[in-house]
C-alpha cells in the first residue's frame, strides 16, 4: 500500500465530461484526532444546476464518523446527516439504516474527493482486489443508498498511485490516478484536480 503523506490545507477539482462544474475542499484537523473535510461543489448537469456543501469527519485511520451534506437545486434545498453509530453501521437523520451495513466511507456523488477516503483507509498489496462498499449519498436530492465498489492498487511511481476502479451499479470501471497525499488527480470522465 502506498504510503500517503499528510494532505494540504486544501484541493480543488474540474467537472469533466459528466457536468459541467468545480469541487473545493478544505482539509482542518480536529482536536481529538482525525480531519474534518469541508468543501463544496457546483454544477450543471443536464440542463440542471445545483450546488452541494458537505462536512465530513473521519478519524485517524480515514474512516468516515460524520457526514453532513446540504443540497440545493431549482427543486429546493435539503440536508441529509449520516452517523456511524458503530464502525460499518449507519444513522441517516438519526434512523438506523441497515442497508448500509458494512459500509466505511461515505461516497458523494458530486464528488471527486470522497474517492479519496477507501484509498487511505484500506490496507491493500499491489493487484489486490479490495471491495469498499460506501453510503452513496445522490444529487440533487441526497437519496442515500449502497454502493458497491471496487479498489485494486495497480502502481505507484513518481509519486503517483494508480488503483483500478469498478462500480458496477453505474457500469464503471476505470483507472483512478491519485498524488503523494492520496488525492484523486484523475477521475475519468468525471474530474481533475486542479489544484
Amino acid at each position: 500500500m502506498p504510503a500517503f503523506s499528510a494532505p494540504p490545507r486544501w484541493a480543488a477539482w474540474r467537472h469533466v465530461a459528466a457536468r459541467e462544474g468545480f469541487e473545493v475542499v478544505f482539509f482542518e484537523r480536529l482536536p481529538g484526532g482525525g480531519l474534518r473535510l469541508v468543501g463544496s461543489t457546483t454544477a450543471v448537469e443536464d440542463d440542471e444546476a445545483w450546488l452541494v456543501g458537505y462536512s465530513i469527519d473521519v478519524d485517524d485511520g480515514w474512516a468516515t464518523r460524520s457526514a453532513r451534506i446540504e443540497s440545493r437545486s431549482s427543486s429546493g434545498a435539503r440536508q441529509v446527516t449520516l452517523v456511524s453509530s458503530r464502525p460499518g453501521e449507519w444513522l441517516v437523520d438519526g434512523v438506523p439504516t441497515p442497508d448500509l451495513d458494512g459500509c466505511v466511507d461515505v461516497d458523494l456523488e458530486s464528488s471527486a474527493m470522497t474517492n479519496t477516503l477507501p484509498v487511505h483507509r484500506l490496507d491493500v498489496a499491489t493487484g489486490e482486489l479490495v471491495a469498499a462498499p460506501a453510503a452513496y449519498v445522490r444529487v440533487p436530492d441526497l437519496r442515500v443508498e449502497r454502493l458497491e465498489q471496487t479498489y485494486r492498487w495497480a502502481t505507484s511511481a513518481d509519486d503517483e498511485s494508480r488503483f483500478d476502479y469498478t462500480a458496477p451499479a453505474f457500469g464503471v470501471a476505470c483507472v483512478l490516478s491519485f498524488d503523494g497525499a492520496g488525492l484523486v488527480q484523475d477521475y475519468p470522465g468525471i474530474a481533475t484536480r486542479v489544484a
